[in-house]
């Protein structure tokens, strides 16, 4: 189904306005296209592209709401949706956290649609598989990998006369790679908005080196040591933490911005000095969404800037219950880097672990974000500068927040799950005890 323009859009909210009778009506409706091919043992095993377009309607009466949903959009579903919605928002309890809906808003353009992703088709798929399956095969290695791509298209307007529209577009590959006698295991991933940014052989070949540096790991004894986290690792730690600068956990003492005996540590200095943390919906590396999900404009923020908080988000409610501006709650952020590649960091590490990333993640304790979790997919002995060998996989218990306050180093950023994210090295990274799993 073709992303409908602007126009259509509007045309098509106004008119499931104009059958509303409730209090408040708002109107969202999405719809694109998304693609996929998936293979495993050197070989596809699926591949499809689904259409499909939405619409869901939110009915208010007083603090009372009610929605439905439907994808068909011809008159007559239209006035049942907006039926539906009123009905069940009737029948609804209060919600004493409810909050009017927004009047007109001015949103930026962010530049999350790329004519090039928006052009993919199952040709190119499967050349992307070939690109990454090829070289695997050549080597005697096994190659399973998934490749997504979606494009399409959102729209919200509200009887307060509010309306945005954006497009966007997105691709995501994902390649492991292990060795025939399976103890060798590489990961590599990437993501943009422009698939002409994906060179899935380059990303495969990253993979392949991992999984055949990896083979006949040895074990080493679990311990504080350095680590090397590349961009894909860190992120998986530093999302955690950017997730958790929410001002109402804080506020109601659940969170690691709370005070012992009540407040926030907003304006405190928690980090080391070189950690920066910012938002910005018109980066090129991560363009994001002009608003978040209450229709809030998303516009650039700072939320750590040299080792100090300096905001949280705020949705609506809680920043008219606190008497602050609202800030929204950003689709993507930036941690600011360094300079250094890998390469140039396991060159000035005297004795680390270089990690390519972790899994199974779970909390140990929310209050100081202490995370438990596996490396996973390459991980490696550093001693005077050099990779010496592969080492078994490690437990890690460790957090975020104790991490960037041992900071050695931050080295060149890549975008991970949306995020731009840098490699890290750090000291002191408490490994707990090793695991079998390649």
């Amino acid at each position: 189904m073709a992303i409908l323009t602007k126009e259509e859009a509007k045309q098509i909210i106004d008119k499931v306005l104009s059958y509303a009778k409730a209090d408040e009506t708002e109107v969202t409706i999405y719809g694109g296209r998304t693609g996929n091919i998936r293979y495993a043992r050197n070989s596809v095993s699926t591949s499809g592209e689904t259409n499909e377009i939405g619409l869901s309607v939110t009915s208010v009466y007083g603090k009372k709401s009610g929605s439905s949903t439907i994808n068909e959009l011809d008159d007559e579903s239209l006035k049942k949706a907006v039926a539906r919605a009123e009905e069940i928002a009737q029948l609804a309890p209060e919600n004493p956290e409810y909050m009017p809906m927004l009047g007109p808003q001015e949103y930026v353009e962010s530049k999350t649609f790329v004519t090039s992703t928006d052009g993919i088709d199952p040709e190119q798929r499967a050349q992307i598989a070939a690109d990454s399956i090829g070289p695997s095969s050549e080597k005697e290695l096994t190659a399973a990998g998934y490749l997504e791509d979606f494009s399409g298209f959102v729209a919200q307007g509200n009887s307060k006369g509010l309306f945005g529209y954006n497009k966007s577009t997105s691709v995501d590959f994902s390649i492991t790679v292990r060795t025939a006698d399976g103890t060798g295991s590489g990961y590599a991933i990437r993501d943009f908005n422009d698939v002409s940014l994906l060179n899935s052989k380059d990303v495969t070949n990253i993979a392949m080196q991992k999984a055949q540096a990896s083979q006949n790991a040895q074990a080493i004894e679990p311990g504080k040591y350095t680590v090397i986290l590349e961009p894909t690792a860190a992120g998986d730690l530093m999302g955690l933490l950017t997730r958790s600068l929410d001002a109402r956990s804080a506020d109601e003492g659940r969170s690691f911005l709370s005070k012992k005996g009540g407040g926030t540590r907003l304006g405190e200095k928690l980090f080391d000095e070189r950690v920066n943390i910012y938002s910005d919906p018109l980066s090129p590396q991560i363009p994001g969404s002009p608003w978040d999900n209450e229709g809030f404009p998303q516009k650039p923020m700072t939320w750590v800037e040299n080792g100090v908080v300096k905001n949280m988000f705020y949705s609506r409610y809680w920043a008219e219950k606190q008497g602050v501006e609202p800030t929204g709650r950003p689709s993507g952020m930036i941690i600011a880097g360094g300079d250094q590649s890998i390469a140039d960091m396991v060159k000035n590490t005297e004795r680390g672990i270089l990690v390519t990333r972790f899994w199974y993640i779970r909390a140990v304790d929310p209050q100081t974000l202490l995370y438990t979790g596996l490396t996973r997919d390459g991980t490696f002995y550093i001693e005077n500068g050099q990779i010496k060998f592969p080492v078994k996989n490690f437990r890690f218990n460790e957090s975020p927040i104790i991490m960037l306050n041992n900071i050695e180093a931050l080295g060149q950023q890549q975008r991970v799950g949306g995020d731009l994210i840098p490699a890290m090295k750090i000291r002191d990274f408490t490994f707990t005890s090793l695991s079998d799993a390649v």
